[in-house]
């Protein structure tokens, strides 16, 4: 497959979607044989004792009984007694127990961002000349949620056009449904840009293909983003967009091989996951600006609906948002959530919901495996308590066991 070409010189149409070229990594999905390679290579070797070790990493623990083993330098136990012995069982058991705290960050640290990029992938690039409009349109067309932008001026990417402009554009401009959205209707790509980067600039993050999934991880959370371009610094070209579904998807395939933490066995009450506090809801019944405005003004990615008991009932994503775009319906924006919500694209199967007495364990498989980004944490009414984002996980997973400090919102 030829390599597409336009993305280090001017893209030969506007909209461009590109087919990434075959790389030598296999696609771990699609091939059992290398994911049964690569799990074997991370399992600890049979009937030697020795715990989990990644490749390069230093850190191994083995278990022993033998008492004339030395003691830890904080013992005052003599080695040669019963009390002797299991003390220093009870001091192997806390360093295991600590090696594995922190065995999905040193899994991160461990693979590259290229690991992650599919055998083959489609990816759509908008040049900056391009109308809002037609970009929105063809974001719909292509299923995807965000695109690269290439400037010709200054032949390299510039930004990210996402959900999130279409939203700020239409909270912006929208009047009544007796105006037309002039903007959104006659803008180019790089009108808006000026217009809005003068408030909020904010330059392009990205990523090389040989940075740790672990850079990739701190990255996302850090610039409270969720989606990171993987680019080659030799051709500048971009290789995929790393998400945080994405980054899990990839660590869930590995996880049944690995020492499992003593934090996945707690329920979310313990380890305090998740935004509990001041929680950002809509009714059936609110119109869909107003929503818009909540998105903008709350910075948060998703809305629980909520009937007039308190029992959640749906959900308003900025997902939700582009089928605006796909049924050409923003020129109303005083329908109500319920109506708008009649055209999902895809099917609903209901709010995904969780309890905060559900472990760890049991909450990132029911997200990886919903592929959703969100749950919301519901009591026994199945009244709103909190929200538990992929962002939160990560941060549990990855980032708090590496000592990091929680810099995520649920904003994108």
């Amino acid at each position: 497959m030829q390599k597409a070409s336009g993305l280090s010189s001017s893209p030969s149409t506007p909209t461009q979607v590109t087919k990434q070229p075959t790389f030598p990594l296999e696609s771990y999905k699609h091939e059992p044989e290398r994911l049964e390679a690569r799990l074997r290579s991370f399992s600890s070797p049979p009937d030697t004792g020795q715990r989990f070790s990644l490749p390069h990493l230093p850190v191994t623990v083995t278990k022993s009984c033998t008492a004339a083993s030395t003691l830890s330098p904080t013992s005052k136990t003599a080695p040669g007694t019963i009390e002797g012995m299991l003390e220093k069982l009870e001091l192997e058991d806390e360093a295991v127990e600590e090696s594995e705290s922190d065995i999905y960050m040193r899994f991160m640290k461990s693979h590259k961002c290229y690991d992650i990029v599919p055998t083959s992938s489609k990816l759509v690039v908008f040049d900056t000349t391009l109308q809002v409009k037609k970009a929105f349109f063809a974001l719909v067309a292509n299923g995807v949620r965000a695109a690269p932008l290439w400037e010709t001026k200054n032949q390299s990417f510039v930004g990210m056009l996402t959900i999130t402009d279409f939203i700020n554009i239409l909270h912006r401009y929208y009047k009544s449904p007796m105006v037309q959205i002039y903007e959104l209707e006659e803008h180019k790509i790089e009108t808006w840009r000026e217009l809005y980067l003068q408030e909020t600039f904010k330059p392009l993050v990205n990523i090389c293909p040989d940075a740790s999934l672990f850079d990739a991880v701190y990255s996302l959370i850090k610039n409270k983003i969720h989606r990171l371009p993987v680019v080659d610094p030799v051709s500048g070209n971009a290789l995929y967009i790393l998400t945080h579904k994405r980054i899990l998807k990839f660590l869930q395939l590995f996880v049944s091989e690995m020492p499992k933490p003593a934090f996945m066995k707690k329920n979310l009450h313990e380890l305090g996951i998740g935004t509990y506090h001041n929680i950002a809801f809509i009714h059936p019944h609110t119109p869909i600006i107003k929503a818009l405005n909540i998105f903008v003004e709350r910075r948060v990615s998703a809305l629980p609906v909520v009937d007039e008991s308190g029992k959640v009932v749906d959900i308003y994503s900025k997902f939700d948002v582009i089928n605006l775009a796909a049924e050409k319906t923003y020129n109303n924006l005083d329908i109500t959530v319920t109506q708008a919500l009649e055209h999902r694209s895809q099917y609903f199967e209901g709010v995904l919901k969780c309890s905060k007495l559900e472990t760890l364990e049991t909450i990132v498989d029911r997200i990886v495996k919903a592929e959703v980004h969100r749950l919301v944490v519901v009591n026994e009414a199945h009244s709103i308590v909190g929200i538990i984002s992929l962002s939160d996980i990560l941060q549990a997973l990855v980032l708090s066991p590496a000592g990091a400090k929680r810099k995520a919102s649920d904003a994108e």
